[in-house]
């Protein structure tokens, strides 16, 4: 294998790839942390203690499994879109393993203790150098490829991709106080706002309008349908942007956080149900009257079940943002339950499936439907038994602490919850596992299950 491969299609592939690689092993991982809250007694490492692998597991599903096949197909996307090839191949293969770098040493240095102990802001500042580095790099791939497009119209997809680099840039820097190289902290509450402003638009800006550029590519592609609705997709573009950027304060609701600051956050949680549901909208109209398409079609099927994850994602982000609601669900695991639907069961299944549907075109195959229904299975039963068990165990933890119970009073009647959680954490790496073989065989020049059916037919008929 080349290190650096000029083929066209090279830097897509490679990118998928290793998103699929970093999403079983990011599952893996968390596997791990979830075991460890039922029997702590496993682990005798400190560098697999839950403090550590915690935020390696959600750094790895951020940054590794969803930045990396949400970009692979974002590529490939861009450049069908744009009736060109990437602009350098080169380039694009450089970027790959600069943040295939900045992945693995985030891993090993958090697995130390080196950390900056902000959510989803982990890694220490010079690994925030190479992926600012390898975001630079690709976004200036990106604009030449679009600059030197043949087809002049520019398709809502690549309104989300210019969207999601430059906001995402500037999010990125600020949000990791990169001036500050020593602890990428400032101090007190003024810190506690930047984190936040972070945490929320490092998926608001980066992981969510990639998903969704996605979904305006494939949905339409794969249907064989015109898009429903050019104004409803301007409706779902720009407030999403106007509004979702001042939303990360609604997390402070119960600290010191200016009153002001507080209330721009909950006017802005809620507002976002304008784009979310435009885009719905759309997206489910484009699908009137191919619904029969979503059984038999694994890129749609994993799309579909996108865009519901989306629904209910950003409904539920809306109602927690209120403060009668948060009162009760702050600091519990229905948080973590929120997180998991967003980041795996909105975006991941997207990812899955656009990943899925930019291999089949570049290889002219998927090399075993059947796994790849097999896995959309597993993950739709992990994803939605984790949701519920986590919400059960949110809510027994939210109304106990209201009514003045102690923590560890309340841990025994969490423990059905998390074994449950173990369980169906097991279903969801299994379908990575999945993943990563059926797209390893569909990269290599190799006989996919259904062709050795029909040879073997072929030969049974000659004989």
């Amino acid at each position: 294998m080349k290190i650096i491969d000029s083929s066209p299609g090279s830097t897509s592939r490679r990118f998928i790839l290793s998103g699929a690689i970093w999403f079983l092993a990011a599952t893996a991982v968390g596997l791990l942390a979830a075991t460890e809250l039922v029997a702590p007694e496993i682990v005798k490492q400190k560098n697999l203690i839950f403090p550590r692998i915690r935020p390696i597991h959600v750094n790895t599903n951020v940054f590794g499994f969803l930045s990396m096949l949400l970009v692979g197909a974002v590529i490939y996307a861009v450049c069908r879109l744009c009736q060109a090839e990437l602009w350098s191949e080169r380039l694009g293969n450089w970027t790959m393993w600069l943040w295939n770098l900045a992945v693995v040493t985030g891993m090993i240095s958090l697995s130390m203790g080196y950390t900056q102990s902000h959510e989803y802001a982990e890694y220490d500042w010079a690994i925030d150098v190479m992926i600012v580095v390898a975001l630079l790099l690709l976004t200036y791939n990106l604009l030449q490829t679009l600059k030197r497009r043949k087809e002049q119209l520019l398709y809502v997809t690549n309104w989300y991709v210019v969207g999601a680099l430059a906001a995402t840039l500037v999010v990125y820097v600020i949000g990791n106080v990169m001036w500050k190289p020593a602890n990428g902290a400032l101090a007190g509450m003024t810190d506690a706002e930047w984190a936040w402003f972070y945490a929320h638009n490092i998926f608001g800006t980066w992981i969510t309008p990639l998903s969704l550029g996605l979904c305006y590519f494939w949905i339409p592609r794969e249907t064989d349908t015109p898009l429903y609705s050019h104004l409803l997709s301007m409706i779902g573009f720009w407030p999403y942007f106007a509004f979702y950027l001042q939303v990360g304060t609604h997390h402070l609701i119960e600290a010191p956080a200016p009153a002001w600051l507080k209330l721009i956050a909950e006017i802005n949680s809620v507002a976002l149900l304008i784009p979310v549901f435009a885009f719905l909208t759309n997206q489910w109209m484009t699908l009137r009257g191919n619904w029969w398409k979503i059984p038999d079609n694994i890129v749609l099927k994993f799309l579909f079940a996108g865009t519901v994850f989306y629904f209910l994602t950003s409904t539920e982000g809306s109602l927690l943002a209120l403060p009668s609601v948060e009162r009760i669900t702050h600091f519990t695991d229905w948080v973590v339950g929120h997180s998991h639907l967003g980041l795996l069961g909105f975006s991941g299944f997207i990812a899955c499936g656009a990943g899925y549907g930019a291999l089949r075109e570049m290889h002219g195959r998927i090399w075993s439907e059947r796994l790849a229904h097999l896995q959309y299975w597993l993950m739709l039963v992990g994803i939605i038994g984790f949701t519920l068990v986590l919400d059960d165990a949110g809510s027994i933890q939210g109304h106990a602490w209201r009514n003045g119970e102690v923590v560890y009073r309340v841990l025994p009647e969490l423990m059905q919850d998390y074994i449950l959680r173990a369980i169906l954490g097991c279903f969801i790496v299994t379908g990575a596992a999945i993943q990563v073989y059926n797209f390893y065989k569909t990269t290599c020049p190799q006989i996919s299950p259904a062709d050795e059916r029909d040879a073997r037919q072929s030969a049974e008929v000659a004989s």
